[in-house]
Order: C-alpha cells, then sequence, then structure tokens
C-alpha cells in the first residue's frame, strides 16, 4: 500500500509541476508577444520534422539494439522488432506516470518473448546509468568548448550570489551559498548512517548500488564495441535532431554545433524533471537560447515547438506499437488468456 500511495504522490507531485511550469510560463505572455510567438510558430518550415522524427526513431531503435546486447549475456535474443515496438511502447507510457515505460516495456517484451521481465531490470539499469554518464559527458563538453558564453552567465550569476545590490562583497551571502549546501551534505550522510535500518535509507543505497552495477555490468556484453557505438549514436541522433530543428525558424537558422549542445544539455534535464517534459522543456531550452541573445518570444516559441514534434511523435508511433505487437505475434503469446477479446 506505501508504495501505492508513493507512486501515486509521485505521479502527482511531477504532474503538477509540469502544469505549473506550463502556467508560469505562458501566463506571462502578452497578448503582443503572443502574436510573435503565434508568428514564429506558423512560418516554421514543418517540412523539416520528416527528418528531425526519422532521426529520433533511429535513436529509438539504436536504444532497442543496445537493450538487446544487454541482454545476450542473460541468454535472451527477442526479435528485433518486437524489442524496438516495446521501446517506443515505454515512451508512451512515460508521457502518463514517471518511469511506468521501464516497466512496461519489460511487461510487454515478457509478453511476446521469452524473457523473463524480472531478469530485464537490470538491464534498464545499466541503460540508465550510461545515459547519465552519457548527459555528464555532453555537459562537459557544452561547458569546454562554450566557455565565453558559459563563462560569462556564469560570472552573472556568482557575481548576484556574492555581492549586495550596491555591487560590494558579501561575506554572509557567499557564507550562505556556500554554508547551505556542505550543511546539506552533512545532514544528508548523518541520515544515511544514523538510519540505515529504515527502508527508505536502505531503497536508496540500493538504487546507488544498482546504478554503479549497471555501470560495471558491461564487462559481460559480449559485443561492447557495438554497445558503445549505439550509445554514442543515440546521443549523436539527439544531438542532429535540435540541430535540424534550428533551420526550422528564421530567426534560429543561425545557430549551430554549440547551441545544439546546450539545448541537448538543458533540455534532457528538463525531460527528466516533468514527465515528458511537459512545461519544464520548452522553458529550459527557452533560457538556454536567450542566453545566445534570442529573443524570448522566439525562444518560447523555439523550446514549444521542439517539445511538441517529440510529445506527438510519442504518442503517434507509442499508439502504433500497441496495435502492432499483437499483430505482428499472433502465436506468440505465452498464455491462452493474453489473447485480446
Amino acid at each position: 500500500m506505501n508504495r501505492k500511495i508513493l507512486g501515486i504522490l509521485q505521479y502527482i507531485l511531477f504532474l503538477a509541476l509540469g502544469i505549473f511550469l506550463v502556467w508560469w510560463s505562458v501566463g506571462k505572455i502578452s497578448g503582443r508577444d503572443w502574436g510573435e510567438i503565434k508568428s514564429a510558430i506558423q512560418s516554421a518550415n514543418y517540412v523539416l520534422v520528416i527528418p528531425v522524427v526519422a532521426i529520433l526513431l533511429l535513436s529509438h531503435f539504436s536504444r532497442a539494439i543496445r537493450w538487446r546486447i544487454l541482454m545476450e549475456p542473460l541468454g535472451f535474443r527477442p526479435s528485433v522488432i518486437n524489442t524496438y515496438l516495446c521501446v517506443l511502447l515505454g515512451y508512451l507510457a512515460n508521457l502518463a506516470i514517471p518511469r511506468l515505460g521501464e516497466v512496461l516495456k519489460c511487461t510487454f517484451l515478457s509478453r511476446y518473448e521469452k524473457v523473463p521481465a524480472d531478469k530485464l531490470v537490470g538491464t534498464i539499469v545499466a541503460e540508465r546509468a550510461f545515459d547519465l554518464i552519457c548527459l555528464v559527458i555532453v555537459l562537459a563538453i557544452t561547458v569546454f568548448s562554450q566557455l565565453d558564453i558559459i563563462g560569462h552567465y556564469a560570472t552573472t550569476t556568482l557575481r548576484a550570489i556574492i555581492l549586495d545590490q550596491s555591487g560590494h562583497f558579501n561575506f554572509v551571502k557567499l557564507a550562505l551559498t556556500l554554508g547551505i549546501p556542505l550543511l546539506l551534505l552533512l545532514v544528508i550522510r548523518y541520515f544515511l548512517h544514523r538510519f540505515a535500518h529504515v527502508h527508505v535509507i536502505q531503497r536508496i543505497k540500493l538504487m546507488l548500488k544498482g546504478i554503479w552495477q549497471g555501470l560495471t555490468s558491461v564487462r559481460f556484453v559480449q559485443h561492447k564495441g557495438l554497445f558503445f557505438f549505439h550509445t554514442a549514436l543515440i546521443w549523436i541522433c539527439y544531438l542532429m535532431s535540435i540541430w535540424i530543428g534550428f533551420k526550422a525558424i528564421e530567426q534560429t537558422s543561425v545557430y549551430g554545433m554549440k547551441a545544439s549542445f546546450s539545448v541537448l544539455t538543458m533540455g534532457s534535464v528538463g525531460m527528466i524533471a516533468t514527465q515528458g517534459g511537459i512545461g519544464a522543456y520548452p522553458l529550459l531550452v527557452q533560457e538556454t537560447m536567450m542566453l545566445y541573445g534570442l529573443n524570448e518570444n522566439i525562444a518560447k516559441a523555439f523550446g514549444w515547438l521542439l517539445w511538441l514534434v517529440q510529445f506527438f511523435m510519442v504518442l503517434l508511433f507509442g499508439f502504433l506499437s500497441l496495435v502492432l505487437l499483437p499483430v505482428l505475434n499472433k502465436n506468440k503469446y505465452e498464455k491462452p488468456g493474453l489473447h485480446p477479446e
């Protein structure tokens, strides 16, 4: 019962945060600003949606191949098409409830292939662990390739932290800024040690242990080169979809690969922050593009355009996968009771 309540609370929290960010972002738009945003969206080159969707579908296909590679040491080789459709279905489920997609894609693959769902948990942990490493690498590339832009932003933020309104050094502000995170880390460490017997603390430790095990599990993979190739390809596809997306709007067509890295970094954070990135993704993309001098309204239009393309793509191909799976696997149901009515 506690897990169900926790799951419901998590769902409500993510959804509420997404709705709040949408309201906060859209609520302050004036009538004139609406006109500029609407004009940017209407004049966008929607032909470019086709290659963007194609590249994103390729990234999901590459993710399916990588997942299949992780299953090989367990003795399982499900069909590529079933694995791919289950991955797409997982993305659809994540729009409804955070992290549900990971569970659902394992469940469906178990249904249509002789792969026990419980044995796939380790592969999901491994996938998430390597995605986290990739995000850190993308962040590092973003920062070190754009020290002029990121550095200026960091300097401005730092000045706001350590200086008062008159521009003088404020020791109290600095002490609070450095002291609060340090104190928080000490408190977390104390609680992890003092209440190690508590169920929630045990789950946190198990999660951290699982991430480490996921990272080290790659040593058992037979095709390591192929695994790392698809890991890189997934993120390259993400990057290229943003780069092509820039060409869809006239005002953003001047931006290149460096800005694409920044959007990929912050957009990924937005996808993690709320269900399917609702509210958070377009807002973070907007704030990122404003660092490059893009007009706020155009930046907002670009952020929402990128998110909407991904959202409707997941809806369309997710539901298509839900229809195709039983059609392509008429004779693969493990149990008679699983046949559709």
